[in-house]
């Protein structure tokens, strides 16, 4: 299974995205903004979501707010 992000590239563990729109996590105080950076990605077994760290906070993400850096 290929991951790909909003765009349609190809995604790889390790790589760097960037938040496509503002979203709210449930359980933090922080929201993502939309152009912040998210390095050393994840990609799980799901196509459609990736895994990142955020902190010291772990965070499962959809693909369709990110687009690869």
């Amino acid at each position: 299974m290929e991951t790909k992000d909003s765009v349609g590239n190809l995604l790889n563990d390790g790589d760097t995205v960037i938040i496509s729109k503002t979203l709210k996590v449930k359980g933090m105080s922080k929201t993502l903004k939309r152009g912040e950076k998210i390095k050393n990605i994840r990609t799980i077994g799901d196509p459609q979501n990736i895994e990142c760290r955020i902190g010291k906070n772990q965070l499962v993400i959809k693909t369709q707010f990110i687009k690869k850096a």
